[in-house]
């Protein structure tokens, strides 16, 4: 009897291993499956899609804050040439000052939203709408200050309610630079198009049919020059910067539903 016994019980032994594995395999609760979601990578590919119609962005924003405050809030090249012109002849305009603010603000948003995806790993969905969420959050608070305040009728003031706005807005164009780099697009920062004019009419392959490269090249410009005529249209209208700085922010919170839906990495593990 003892025998029989025994072997019942190492038949037995493998069932009962099955069962208790298939209560741990149940499915697991809605928060689990939510925190994975959120957690995984986001797909790189066709991701640069995305990015150029950052620049839409860009110039929406640029065009209306040259025209009136008379600085750039994206593109810290032409701030970098307003900054100098300034200290040779400070008395001649505050374009200088307006432009030395912008450019501080989007170096220390480099600083915050560089670190931010360093940190927490710079494809993760829930980093990347959290990234764009934010820039809403800027770009629609510096909306509601113009809004509240009124646009500013001479070029030359310098009072809160210029410098603030400016400065909320560079300090949040830096964000799609950043995401340019975490998604390995490093050309395509939205911020810069001298370096892509050059490449573009450089590149060997320019006329050949299928050229990615070439693709991203030509779409980043044209995508800023639309943005750029409609910033430039909206300013001259009853809507005026704000106007621009609103459609831009709802524009950045499509970014985010857009990430939210985006496919995950399938060649990275989720933890």
């Amino acid at each position: 009897m003892p025998p029989a016994d025994h072997g019942r019980a190492d038949e037995e032994s493998p069932l009962l291993a099955r069962r208790q594995g298939q209560g741990q395999g149940k499915p697991r609760t809605l928060a689990s499956r939510w925190r994975k979601y959120m957690a995984a990578d986001v797909e790189r590919d066709w991701a640069d899609v995305v990015l150029i119609l950052c620049y839409l962005i860009t110039g929406l924003l640029d065009s209306s804050s040259i025209s009136v405050w008379g600085s750039f809030v994206s593109m810290q090249t032409g701030n970098t040439v307003y900054i100098g012109l300034g200290l040779a002849h400070p008395e001649e305009s505050t374009r200088w000052i307006k432009s030395g603010v912008s450019l501080l603000s989007f170096c220390a948003g480099s600083f915050v939203f560089s670190r931010f995806h360093r940190f927490f790993s710079p494809k993760r969905r829930w980093v990347l709408c959290a990234s764009f969420a934010a820039q809403v959050v800027l770009t629609s608070t510096a909306a509601a200050i113009i809004t509240a305040t009124g646009q500013p009728a001479d070029k030359e003031e310098i009072g809160w309610r210029v410098l603030v706005p400016i400065a909320l807005v560079a300090f949040q164009s830096c964000g799609q630079a950043v995401t340019s780099r975490a998604l390995k697009y490093n050309a395509l920062t939205s911020v810069v198009l001298t370096s892509i004019y050059c490449d573009l009419f450089s590149d060997a392959e320019l006329f050949s049919w299928k050229n990615a490269e070439r693709n991203r090249r030509v779409g980043a410009p044209l995508f800023l020059l639309l943005g750029a005529f409609l910033g430039g249209r909206i300013s001259h209208t009853s809507l005026g910067v704000a106007g621009s700085l609103w459609i831009a922010s709802v524009l950045k919170a499509i970014v985010v539903g857009v990430w939210f839906v985006w496919p995950a990495d399938p060649a990275v593990g989720e933890d």
